[in-house]
């Protein structure tokens, strides 16, 4: 039985040390990636907003959520951006930090796992003035009740008294570029989902397509609830992601870029990096 007991530890030790190294070799490729943030100016610029988590630093679950596939969700959905529009797009993305005056910089700002952001009373002072002067803010990857209720929060603090609102299949922001009906809208999963294990509660299987307007009816928050696009992104080059769920999440991006970049009056926000 010792022996069994000294097999089995050994063996857990090694699936372990072989974990670790895949890991490792995960975040090497990522620094080669590295830097970020630059100086060049570009008509358009993938800009990731960087928050405190509402679980905590170093916690598990809590730890870089802002950060969740970066920077290779960025940098793969920029390609494509590259290739499908007319746009002048930035090759390296932006952190965002959510401190800062910059987030006035930039039209179009990326939140990953907003079900695990925390927003406190000045961060939402500052993105309520940005979305009011006109920029546009994208959330994304939040599953199931519990992390949209802590979604709403943030969301509450930033524009209260804002309804948000299913978005209507007819709406503009589906059809901008690619026509993307109902039936082109499905569940685009996260890695997580597909083979790390994860099986979606009952609160998780509907995707929805949210959004939050201005007062002239455009939209200026976009909520992608129960998808997880960011990772789509991530993995579209990998031939084991689904080619169905990167397309459609390239299709979505390029889709709501294309409506927000026209409908907003950039020399109302100071300091664009044009």
């Amino acid at each position: 039985m010792k022996l069994l007991k000294f097999v089995f530890l050994g063996l857990m030790f090694l699936a372990l040390n072989f974990a670790l190294l895949a890991l490792q070799r995960r975040e090497s490729d990522d620094r080669e990636l590295l830097p970020t943030n630059s100086q060049e100016k570009a008509e358009w610029v993938f800009a990731r907003y960087h928050y405190d988590s509402a679980a905590g630093f170093g916690g598990f679950g809590g730890y870089r959520r802002w950060a969740a596939d970066y920077p290779r969700s960025d940098r793969q959905f920029v390609l494509g951006v590259r290739r499908l529009t007319r746009l002048d797009t930035r090759p390296i993305e932006q952190v965002v930090e959510a401190n800062s005056e910059d987030i006035y910089d930039w039209p179009w700002i990326f939140v990953e796992d907003a079900g695990s952001w925390r927003i406190t009373p000045p961060q939402a002072q500052r993105l309520r003035d940005y979305l009011l002067k006109g920029g546009f803010l994208v959330l994304d990857d939040s599953h199931g009740d519990f992390e949209w209720q802590t979604l709403i929060e943030g969301v509450n603090m930033i524009l209260p008294g804002r309804p948000i609102e299913d978005l209507p299949d007819g709406d503009e922001i589906f059809h901008v570029l690619y026509d993307l009906n109902a039936n082109d809208r499905f569940q685009v999963p996260g890695t997580r989902f597909l083979w790390g294990g994860r099986t979606y509660s009952a609160d998780m299987q509907v995707p929805k397509w949210r959004g939050i307007r201005d007062d002239q009816g455009r939209i200026m928050v976009a909520i992608w609830h129960n998808s997880d696009v960011g990772d789509a992104w991530e993995w579209a080059d990998d031939p084991r992601y689904p080619t169905e769920f990167a397309d459609l999440a390239v299709r979505l991006g390029v889709n709501y870029i294309v409506y927000a970049m026209p409908h907003y009056v950039f020399d109302r926000l100071k300091g664009w990096r044009l």
